[in-house]
């Protein structure tokens, strides 16, 4: 699993012209899911969301985890495309991403186990949709986290 964290002050998912879900300051998190993935990774991944200090103290030090940010969210997006093999060519290849009968359902645990553990519900897009997602990235801070680069 590949993740890509952003900081941010505000963040927001639109489908059809509909708004989905948004959130106010928080971290906007786009989620690739590929076949060799387990639940020891979802597992992974979300407490080290959940543990990553990245908002400000009061001292303006980044050292805060979110679950120590009042009012804060999380917005959680599937994106297959951060799977993406560039190796060759221009075209990329994006043989690596779970078809959806297999990546639904994980990143269905994985807002489920996020949730849990984050103490409130977190925000999402839509799997499959054609999303528009805008966000103010605070900072800017982004963190890209691969399950597969943990050891």
């Amino acid at each position: 699993m590949r993740i890509v964290i952003q900081r941010c002050t505000r963040a927001s998912v639109t489908i059809a012209g509909q708004l989905k879900s948004e959130i106010g300051q928080g971290m906007m998190i786009l989620l690739g899911i590929e076949d060799a993935d387990t639940d020891e990774d979802i597992d992974w991944l979300c407490r080290k969301i959940v543990a990553l200090r990245i908002f400000d103290d009061a001292d303006g030090v980044m050292n805060l985890p979110i679950t120590d940010v009042p009012d804060s969210g999380i917005l959680l997006v599937s994106q297959f495309t951060l799977m993406a093999s560039t190796k060759k060519g221009n075209r990329p290849s994006y043989i690596h991403a779970s078809k959806p009968e297999v990546a639904i359902p994980m990143y269905e645990k994985f807002i489920r186990r996020l949730s849990d553990l984050f103490g409130k519900e977190v925000q999402t897009g839509e799997f499959g949709a054609n999303m528009q997602v805008e966000l103010v990235n605070d900072g800017p801070v982004t963190i890209i986290i691969d399950s597969q680069n943990r050891k």
